[in-house]
């Protein structure tokens, strides 16, 4: 495929080092039932020295321009009522020590409206400030500014993880016939609801999905596993940003397990090192991702390596797009 770098294609995903825009390109219409992604986030990371990452735009008037050209691509490629999920957080100005920040994920929302897309959720995920601290070294979040001067103090601010729904009537509804069968964060589910796992019968009755729900459907996640993420440490090179963080698996296989079916198609233009198709392929879906970083792609591949020893053998999905 043009290009392409590298790529790795099997019955269960399609990863590609390359541009997501070209790939995109070569997709067809209504040819995806979901996407996951995290973007780069507007003047708080470069990921890359390469003139096509996005990150690298030289205002955020030009990121804004180029973002949307991705939100447009990937509204063509979903089928009508299926959903996309996008994970942002408010960008601190600085590391002044007196910060303000600029609603990224309100600017994502607005984004998606005017593009042909309802925000129909808002995930809050919860960051203890301490460990945000440690890993960001913020100013603003050292006790010692209480001390001196609380009117320059700052908070953890949320990840959020903002869920959109392409306008049109949807062809198959995501059913769940039997509940929700899997949960994915930090509790224990009681062991006294283990019997209803896969309930057939009435599922009023199903306190094991019913206890996840309740979970899942709330606007703050506070039980997501904030260090569950897949290996990317052997990925940075020497120039990247000491604190950049694969997306939690928690959030990932949420959305992928209560917004989508088993055997679905899931992408994700951001792969990074490969945790949307990562999750999305453990969950029985067929995951495919681009990246841009040489170094993340063959990362990738590598956690998928992992994933692959665990899964048995089913029918590829691939027929259903034209990629090659």
């Amino acid at each position: 495929m043009a290009g392409v770098l590298n790529q790795q294609i099997t019955d269960r995903w399609a990863i590609y080092n390359g541009d997501s825009m070209d790939l995109m390109a070569t997709l067809p219409d209504h040819s995806i039932h979901a996407s996951i992604y995290s973007p780069p986030f507007a003047g708080l990371y470069v990921y890359s020295s390469n003139d096509r990452d996005v990150s690298n735009a030289r205002n955020y008037d030009e990121f804004r321009e180029h973002y949307a050209m991705f939100v447009r691509e990937i509204h063509r490629l979903t089928r009508p009522g299926r959903l996309t999920a996008v994970h942002a957080a408010p960008i601190p100005s600085s590391n002044s020590g007196r910060d303000s920040y600029f609603d990224f994920p309100g600017d994502v929302i607005r984004l998606h409206e005017e593009l042909g897309w309802d925000w129909i959720a808002r995930h809050v995920i919860w960051k203890e400030p301490l460990a945000v601290r440690n890993r960001t070294m913020a100013k603003n979040l050292a006790h010692k500014t209480i001390v001196d001067d609380a009117s320059a103090a700052g908070v953890a601010s949320a990840d959020e993880l903002l869920i959109f729904r392409k306008r049109g009537e949807i062809e198959e509804p995501i059913t769940h016939p039997t509940g929700l069968d899997y949960y994915a964060g930090s509790e224990q589910v009681p062991s006294d609801l283990w019997k209803f796992r896969n309930w057939t019968g009435n599922q009023i009755q199903n306190r094991y999905s019913h206890w996840i729900w309740r979970r899942y459907a709330s606007s703050i996640w506070d039980d997501i596993r904030m260090d569950h993420v897949l290996p990317f440490r052997d990925s940075r090179e020497e120039d990247d940003e000491k604190h950049v963080h694969p997306l939690q698996l928690d959030v990932i296989a949420r959305f992928v397990q209560l917004r989508t079916r088993p055997g679905e198609i899931v992408f994700t233009p951001f792969m990074g090192v490969g945790s949307e198709v990562y999750e999305a392929v453990r969950l029985g879906r067929y995951g495919i991702g681009c990246e841009l970083k040489p170094s993340y792609y063959q990362q990738a591949v590598r956690n998928l390596a992992a994933v692959h020893e665990e899964l048995h053998e089913e029918p590829s999905l691939l027929d259903e797009l034209e990629v090659m």
